[in-house]
């Protein structure tokens, strides 16, 4: 891996903690083990909830754990075009749609009784295609992939390479299991105009990333990222999913978790040498 361009990639909705330290501490020494560049970008599309003072926090923090990285920092506020481009190419591909369907209505389909029990995917319920045949116009709507008319472009089956310790080596992800248990993937919300699923992948290939460095929670999306990123011709990187930092009942932790914040241990005194300790680096 000598060489490789990771990055972290965090939103400004409130404090780093624990979970975003180990993250953000595992790119930084995975860049400098293989001689890479470790590099941070601020996924600050969904503005209604991001905050300038989360974001300079960020800076602060990461500062503060002895991490540096390239200037300027990639802002995906800063992009919205470049995901405008992408929602076209894939409408003039014939593999989107546009959904009027609320998250009431998705309820409401999902539980009626000839559908049995719904099937959790990486973003919830897999969507039951209602709108798949309508045909809405796309104003005031969230646009889907079409998984089955996208998965018809293909030519070979979907592959990606892990070198994370907890899902080592080559993982190949068939047409049916994207099918039934992703379904079609939300790629650009009404009220921001993309997703996380586009713009992430948009934004590494934007960057030069080589190695995706996250959270096991998102090792479920990554074959929708590898279709994406099949669908619009860009380059494919390896990844590296981690352990997650959990608190004593065992849950994940989440920005709500402020007495686990890094700010708060700053405040406390303690070193970035005993934070790494803290969390098993």
């Amino acid at each position: 891996m000598a060489g490789l361009t990771t990055r972290f990639a965090p939103s400004p909705t409130g404090p780093l903690h624990l979970g975003h330290a180990y993250s953000a501490l595992t790119a930084w020494d995975l860049a400098r083990t293989g001689g890479g560049q470790f590099l941070l970008r601020i996924e600050d599309i969904d503005q209604p909830r991001c905050r300038a003072e989360h974001e300079q926090a960020i800076y602060d923090d990461l500062r503060w754990l002895g991490l540096t990285w390239p200037e300027p920092v990639l802002r995906q506020s800063d992009r919205m075009e470049s995901y405008a481009a992408a929602l076209e190419r894939l409408a003039a591909m014939g593999v989107s749609y546009a959904c009027t369907c609320t998250r009431a209505d998705i309820r409401a389909a999902l539980s009626a009784p000839q559908e049995g029990a719904a099937v959790i995917g990486p973003d919830g319920p897999v969507y039951p295609g209602t709108c798949r045949e309508a045909g809405h116009l796309a104003e005031g709507a969230a646009i889907r992939l079409n998984m089955k008319a996208a998965l018809a472009r293909l030519d070979a089956p979907l592959r990606f390479a892990e070198t994370g310790p907890l899902f080592t080596g080559e993982h190949v992800v068939s047409a049916d299991h994207l099918i039934t248990n992703v379904g079609d993937i939300v790629l650009a919300r009404r009220d921001i105009g993309t997703s996380y699923h586009l713009s992430v992948v948009l934004d590494d290939a934007a960057q030069g990333v080589t190695l995706v460095t996250r959270g096991a929670d998102l090792f479920e999306a990554t074959a929708i990222h590898v279709l994406l990123q099949r669908l619009l011709g860009l380059p494919q990187p390896e990844w590296h999913h981690h352990r997650l930092i959990r608190d004593e009942e065992g849950r994940r932790l989440a920005k709500r978790d402020d007495a686990r914040a890094i700010a708060r241990f700053r405040a406390d005194g303690v070193s970035p040498a005993e934070i790494r300790a803290h969390i098993g680096l």
